[in-house]
């Protein structure tokens, strides 16, 4: 019973901030939203037991990204963008669309109701440590050499970003 109530609390919450972050007219205030969608996502991800992506979205998501686009919301000039036009007024478009999307989502949904049965539930197989160390194992013995051109193909990028940012300021 507290497990059903705590997915429903996480799942408004990343519902609610995913509606909200795409809703504010503020930038600052949908990052914030966003930051509490992630949030239910992540609480999502514990319930599920896959404590690792739970870590992840906590760390990388929530403390890096966000704090990341923070920052680059804080340094746009924000005011010269109030003062273009903004794409939220062609409303007329985006209600076809969804009228569309809801009306294809519809047809299929009726016409393929007994397709949407989902299958029992299998239950997992106990194995030898936890997720994280399979997940340790596959990524540092079978994917080493990609998983290093990652990292030096991203640490390329944080320096040529700020390369190109130190010439402008």
């Amino acid at each position: 019973m507290t497990e059903t109530v705590f997915f429903y609390c996480f799942a408004a919450l990343a519902v609610a901030g995913a509606i909200l972050t795409v809703t504010m007219r503020n930038a600052v205030h949908c990052a914030i939203s966003l930051i509490a969608s992630l949030g239910g996502v992540a609480g999502l991800y514990l319930m599920l037991h896959a404590e690792f992506l739970f870590a992840v979205q906590i760390v990388l998501y929530i403390g890096g990204i966000m704090v990341l686009f923070l920052f680059v919301i804080m340094l746009v000039n924000l005011e010269a963008a109030a003062r273009e036009r903004q794409f939220h007024r062609s409303w007329v478009g985006g209600l076809l669309c969804a009228g569309g999307t809801g009306a294809m989502l519809a047809w299929f949904w009726l016409r393929g109701a007994g397709t949407l049965r989902l299958p029992p539930a299998v239950q997992p197989t106990p194995r030898e440590g936890g997720n994280v160390e399979s997940l340790a194992m596959v990524l540092f013995r079978d994917y080493l050499v990609p998983f290093e051109l990652a990292s030096l193909l991203l640490l390329v990028a944080i320096v040529g970003g700020v390369m190109m940012a130190k010439k402008r300021i």
